[in-house]
């Protein structure tokens, strides 16, 4: 069942058109991630869907009559605390402004420091709180009027690791009690957490779906090799190989997209060997979220 339909959805700025027609359905229910690199549009895309800006054309449908404030929560990219509050204190407060009576706005603020994992700090100023407490906080306030749908923009973007593994634990948990939408350019991120995923790329959705549906779509064979070091001999021979179809590089590792999977397997250990290349690892491996977004961007 669709919470919200987004039909043709476009914003311009001084003329130029950021955001290009976005056409796409959340569905209940569901953890979706909005995916794309910094600049793709994807915080100008929640602040239309919050109702922060208004579009300049298209339609945000939402499956339930009244304010859609109402119905929805919000974390933008860098949250402001009222800092001399406590994380108790600001919860209160934020929930008696959603129209929660006292008596319920303490209730429900000492069952959400619970639920983020920070109710051993309740009593603890906000200024003194690290970076992932205060994401877990941020996300409190988002979800203490219980929204049908809570967008999250950029959550573990600015956090440490320790910081970005507590939220991500976190999402886990929230994606049982209320529908998510958060955007990130972290991929491991969204294929971790997600159920299904919007790729955003130049102010255009050009690829959806759950991460199984899109390796499906996307599938090559692949063998990933790790090299103690690279050459440009080495990426040379690979790229220009009658059995590779295309190829990615990150540091040492190079990803091979090949033709024939058994016969690549035999001719590249072969070339390795007979070349004395430095290779530390030979994988055969399925397509990663990052891989289906590569190859979706360069179409």
């Amino acid at each position: 069942m669709s919470l919200i339909v987004i039909k043709g959805l476009k914003k311009s700025f001084n003329g130029t058109e950021v955001i290009k027609g976005l056409n796409f359905n959340l569905e209940k229910g569901k953890c979706i991630a909005l995916l794309g690199p910094n600049g793709a549009g994807k915080t100008t895309t929640l602040r239309m869907l919050s109702g922060l800006m208004k579009p300049t054309a298209g339609d945000v449908i939402f499956n339930q009559a009244g304010d859609i404030r109402n119905f929805i929560g919000y974390l933008p990219q860098f949250p402001v605390f009222y800092e001399w509050m406590t994380g108790y204190e600001f919860l209160v407060y934020v929930g008696k402004l959603a129209g929660l009576t006292t008596k319920k706005a303490k209730e429900r603020s000492v069952e959400l420091l619970q639920l983020v994992g920070i109710l051993d700090a309740k009593n603890r100023k906000i200024v003194k709180y690290s970076g992932g407490m205060r994401q877990r906080l941020g996300i409190a306030q988002a979800i203490i009027h219980q929204p049908l749908l809570v967008m999250l923009d950029e959550p573990v973007s600015a956090l440490d690791p320790f910081g970005r593994r507590e939220v991500l634990e976190l999402l886990e948990r929230l994606k049982k009690e209320t529908t998510i939408l958060f955007s990130t350019h972290i991929l491991n991120d969204a294929e971790e957490v997600c159920d299904e995923i919007l790729f955003l790329h130049n102010g255009e959705i050009v690829e959806s779906g759950s991460m199984e549906e899109l390796r499906i779509r996307h599938q090559q064979a692949k063998i990933d090799l790790t090299f103690s070091k690279k050459t440009g001999e080495i990426v040379h021979v690979l790229k220009n190989h009658p059995l590779t179809k295309s190829l990615l590089t990150e540091g040492n590792r190079i990803s091979v997209f090949v033709k024939d999977m058994d016969m690549a397997r035999k001719v590249f250990l072969q070339e390795a060997s007979e070349r004395d290349w430095p290779l530390d690892k030979f994988e055969v491996s399925s397509m990663t979220l990052e891989d289906v977004f590569m190859k979706v961007v360069e179409k």
